[in-house]
């Protein structure tokens, strides 16, 4: 359906355009991202295979289904590690966690369970908000971004948002 793929097609394009800002802000404008903000990107890149796959595939109603579910969880788990992050953002100075070490070393040290835990525990390095559009945080546009894919994969699911014809 040409529809389908239209709407994978836009969702595609639109995270692939908000990864690659990132992915700007890191490599030219030198903001590092926290660990929180890695996973986030995880989601993100779940996104776009989905939806490429989805765009190249044109899927009929089953595949309709598989694919907007998928983004779905995406953006489920996407949502709720941004939130995490908008919380700790959030915190009185004195309740922030103190910093931790960085996701590498975690990982080279720690056994993955134990790296997960300390990443999703979230640290003060997660709660600094180093570049705000409009007042909003990169967390806070993500976790907005992340609830929109959620809500137009659900609305695709039912029929109820057909992108063009």
């Amino acid at each position: 359906m040409k529809s389908n793929r239209l709407f994978y097609g836009v969702v595609f394009l639109i995270s692939i355009s908000l990864l690659s800002y990132g992915y700007y802000l890191q490599f030219v404008q030198g903001l590092e991202p926290c660990p929180l903000c890695i996973f986030q990107r995880i989601a993100f890149i779940a996104i776009i295979v989905i939806a490429f796959i989805g765009t190249l595939h044109g899927p009929q109603k089953v595949g309709q289904y598989v694919y907007s579910g998928l983004i779905l969880v995406s953006a489920i788990a996407g949502a709720s590690i941004a939130s995490r992050q908008v919380w700790l953002q959030h915190l009185p100075e004195d309740q922030v966690p103190a910093c931790g070490p960085g996701l590498d070393f975690m990982l080279e040290v720690f056994p993955l369970g134990e790296t997960l835990k300390m990443v999703f525990t979230g640290s003060g390095e997660c709660a600094k908000v180093d570049w705000t559009f409009l007042g909003f945080s990169i967390a806070e546009l993500s976790l907005a971004w992340f609830i929109a894919f959620g809500i137009a994969s659900v609305l695709h699911m039912m029929g109820k948002l057909r992108v063009g014809s």
